[in-house]
């Protein structure tokens, strides 16, 4: 009598299961989970922010910092944080003129330093520098007749340069903007939006083609040197 033989069964391959499978298995996953959303590419007008906040911080730079930092800690008060009216308005107005003005006087502003290693500071004149507080009498003198101190023309452009690029830097502040343009038009925005920007780059060429020789008031290099 022969001995029965067992069969073997075939083994069925198993299916992989799909995310549609695991999805209905699983009702309460969540799908955004998994199907994570595609990110949106910035736009023009996005990227165009970006690179115009980039080079305002960097032609502050360009600023004095004692101005820069007045600039910065009254503008919040004098304008009450964007809410003008018609007196913080006007006294808005005369604070910017003044830093202005303080950005102007700082590009003719030196310093040398002494054979004791103090550093004097000085306005620059059409014959030398004319110290302000120096009590050597001498050296004063020598420093109001040195010709490698005297005024020149590339003093004036950084000056008028600095008012600028202190103007384009208020442009972009965001309290300054709503005090005297609390509802700009289409326009209006557009030109705050460009000529800054125009202004930042002509000014950053401007002052690399031709560079200061100054170490002035309130800019943050090493004077003396």
């Amino acid at each position: 009598m022969s001995t029965p033989t067992i069969r073997s069964r075939a083994t069925v391959p198993t299916k992989e299961p799909s995310i549609k499978d695991v999805t209905a298995a699983t009702p309460n996953v969540d799908q955004d989970a998994l199907n994570p959303p595609l990110q949106r590419q910035p736009s023009m007008q996005q990227r165009a922010t970006q690179s115009l906040t980039s080079t305002v911080a960097n032609l502050a730079n360009l600023l004095p910092t004692g101005t820069l930092l007045a600039f910065q800690l009254l503008m919040p008060v004098f304008t009450q944080n964007g809410s003008c009216d018609s007196a913080t308005r006007a006294m808005t107005l005369v604070l910017l003129a003044l830093l202005a003005l303080s950005c102007f006087l700082a590009s003719f502003t030196d310093s040398v330093k002494a054979s004791d290693g103090q550093v004097y500071y000085g306005l620059a004149t059409s014959k030398g520098l004319w110290l302000f507080d120096c009590p050597d009498l001498t050296f004063k003198a020598a420093a109001a007749a040195d010709a490698n101190k005297k005024r020149e023309f590339r003093d004036w452009l950084h000056a008028v340069l600095s008012v600028l690029v202190f103007g384009a830097v208020a442009l972009r502040d965001k309290n300054a903007v709503q005090c005297f343009y609390p509802t700009p038009g289409k326009e209006t925005q557009e030109v705050l939006n460009i000529v800054p920007m125009g202004i930042g780059i002509i000014c950053s060429l401007l002052f690399t083609v031709i560079p200061t020789t100054r170490h002035g008031i309130g800019y943050p290099v090493t004077p003396g040197k």
